[in-house]
């Protein structure tokens, strides 16, 4: 475990191993989720107002289907945690399978297979990649938040939470160095360019993270997980604070993922948008997202957990209020600056309060539960999203605006229940 202090901390082979991951999966993230496929979702799916509604629709159940399948699978993993005592060996294998896919994306999109339900096959065969892509990224994720006890203490948990989080959205930046290859319009084009990316970044992982296996647990059957999941929703009471933070987060992550999601095709049909001036504002976003990640990991620090959940909730809330009601480009600048705020601090404090909250003999356990209340909440959100889009479509940009607005009542509520979590 990590013994060193102050700046030095960050430079020490694990924590930067450990942090160009967050660097290398967040090319994934701002590239195919938030930017480059939501662009070719629309450029191949949308054209006026009601299609682009459509292609919201597309967009939303994409996504809500491979939060679908991390449901299923994630209490299996806290599981594999707590048995083998080892995460770097599953980050690298779901790395290795996100990346695959994300190749295949940028293979299949310019082949030609002819029609299927009015739209090209090969767009339906990308957005299934997609799909597979997505749900092993995220399956990565869930690995590398538990790896944060191996690297440092109770200390330096929130600050380095804070790093790797900065670190991750600094990933962005060299991402975004594939868009000349797109700015024909092409943007399938991005798709092979950010998988190679997201590979060399995941090396040093791969190659200099030294992983000292934790504490395992007796050896159990391969489903035990979904066993354990409903044991420990039986010990509610014994663990009240954890459940209502698992409450509160998935509220919070419903907002905060289908906002990502659906960012760039709302900035572009509602907002008015160029794709140049909608790749401006996520830069701006990402630099709002790192000043965010490490200011809040030493507010972590200072006021607990619990507290800087709760302004995180609030900043949340304003930034999909402005953006609901956003008539030109500066309110939604502004609203893209405090979701960047917003987005950077939620991965550094719900981390921190998730292992201050668990049993350290449960942490694999809690981890997998943690992801499992989020990404339930990444079905409903997009679901949700999707078909306000879909059944007003005919109504053109209020769909949308309706479908951003139902956002806000989600962290509403999740801020209501964060007040009775327990001090």
């Amino acid at each position: 475990m990590q013994k060193t202090h102050g700046w030095k901390l960050f430079f020490t082979l694990p924590v930067l191993s450990w942090a160009l991951y967050d660097f290398a999966n967040t090319i994934f993230s701002s590239n195919i989720t938030t930017i480059f496929f939501p662009f070719y979702v629309q450029e191949v799916a949308g054209g006026n107002e009601r299609l682009d509604q459509i292609a919201s629709t597309f967009l939303s159940y994409a996504n809500a289907v491979s939060s679908l399948f991390l449901v299923i699978f994630s209490p299996l993993f806290g599981v594999w945690i707590d048995r083998s005592g080892r995460k770097k060996h599953y980050v690298i294998a779901f790395a290795l399978a996100a990346i695959f896919f994300t190749a295949l994306m940028g293979l299949i999109a310019p082949q030609n297979f002819g029609q299927f339900g009015g739209l090209p096959a090969a767009f339906a065969v990308v957005v299934l990649l997609f799909v597979a892509a997505k749900f092993f990224y995220q399956s990565s994720l869930i690995f590398y938040d538990a790896m944060l006890p191996d690297i440092g203490t109770k200390d330096t948990m929130s600050v380095l939470s804070g790093f790797g989080v900065a670190v991750g959205y600094m990933g962005t930046l060299v991402g975004l160095a594939v868009y000349p290859l797109v700015s024909d319009g092409n943007y399938a084009d991005a798709f092979l360019p950010t998988a190679i990316l997201f590979f060399l970044f995941t090396l040093p992982m791969l190659f200099l993270y030294k992983e000292t296996p934790g504490p395992t647990q007796e050896k159990r059957p391969f489903f035990a997980g979904y066993r354990d999941v409903w044991e420990t929703f039986k010990d509610m009471k014994q663990y009240r604070a954890i459940f209502l933070f698992m409450i509160v987060y998935f509220f919070i992550n419903d907002a905060i993922a289908t906002a990502i999601a659906m960012m760039a095709v709302y900035a572009k049909a509602i907002v008015g948008f160029t794709s140049g001036e909608f790749i401006l504002l996520y830069l701006v976003s990402t630099v709002s997202s790192i000043i965010g990640s490490f200011i809040f990991g030493y507010i972590t620090r200072a006021a607990g957990a619990k507290k800087a959940v709760f302004y995180v909730g609030l900043i949340l809330f304003v930034a999909l209020l402005l953006g609901t009601f956003a008539v030109n480009r500066p309110m939604f600048w502004v609203t893209g600056s405090l979701f960047g705020v917003a987005l950077g601090a939620v991965w550094v404090t719900s981390r921190i309060f998730i292992i201050e909250l668990s049993p350290e003999n449960k942490r694999g356990q809690f981890f997998g539960l943690f992801a499992f209340s989020g990404k339930l909440s990444a079905i409903v959100g997009p679901l949700m999203y999707g078909t306000i889009t879909l059944l007003l479509a005919d109504y053109g940009d209020i769909a949308s605006r309706a479908a951003l607005s139902s956002l806000m009542i989600f962290v509403l509520i999740g801020l209501i229940i964060h007040r009775k979590i327990p001090a």
